[in-house]
């Protein structure tokens, strides 16, 4: 099998590719998470948030505050009455970065004017007098595009990043010289293009859902689609 005929069974299998995955786009989260062997026993919170500018207050926090009492309650881990009686304290914090310039290597099939151009018929034509003659023609066939390479082209885009952060602290036995003891903490990001951070929220939260109170060792990624039943089980909520 030649290089052309290999380039024409791979084609079909690309376009394919890209008319599925529009049916459900699939989103990348890095996701780090630690967490504290000696902090287990801690099943209660309060979440508040890390940023001094944003209130718990705000409309967005609260919504964000939804996602991540469901995305513990994944875990067996519950809201407290109150801040005095939780194990520890949730903070929360989340945002979207600057936009900034990436490249991105896109394949492009390469096209090409295949056949085509003018071509000289003989045709025997019997006329009137029974007499046979040969007639002459030239037809014309205009050449056809067909896809010969692929090729890979470098350009510019836009991305966006976004991030949720999930720190808990113990909430008991804080050493107020120390400071409270960190107990577990998550951090999930994702960078593309999109600077839609409130469609990205529930996302992270369902990215984070397996990796609450767990120890990554090292930067993880998840795939997440908006169909998927962890993001279900976000934004339906407790």
């Amino acid at each position: 099998m030649n290089g052309i005929q290999q380039v024409r069974r791979i084609i079909p299998v690309f376009i394919a590719s890209i008319l599925l995955g529009g049916c459900a786009s699939t989103y990348s989260f890095k996701v780090d998470a630690i967490n504290n062997p000696e902090a287990t026993e801690h099943k209660s919170y309060k979440i508040v948030s890390s940023n001094p500018e944003v209130s718990e207050e705000d409309l967005q926090f609260k919504e964000v505050a939804e996602y991540v009492k469901t995305s513990l309650s994944g875990k067996g881990l519950y809201e407290a009455p109150n801040l005095e009686s939780a194990d520890m304290v949730v903070d929360i914090s989340y945002g979207i970065g600057e936009p900034q310039v990436d490249f991105k290597t896109y394949s492009v099939p390469v096209y090409a004017e295949v056949g085509g151009g003018y071509q000289t018929i003989t045709t025997p034509v019997r006329g009137k007098n029974g007499k046979v003659s040969m007639v002459t023609t030239t037809i014309y066939t205009p050449p056809r595009k067909e896809i010969i390479d692929m090729q890979e082209q470098i350009v510019p885009i836009t991305t966006y990043e976004k991030f949720l952060r999930m720190t808990s602290r113990d909430n008991q036995d804080a050493d107020v010289s120390e400071g409270p003891v960190q107990v577990w903490s998550i951090y999930v990001k994702n960078k593309d293009e999109s600077d839609d951070l409130r469609k990205y929220l529930p996302l992270m939260a369902a990215a984070s859902v397996d990796y609450v109170g767990e120890n990554t060792e090292q930067q993880q990624e998840v795939k997440v689609k908006e169909t998927d039943e962890s993001v279900a089980f976000i934004k339906e909520g407790m």
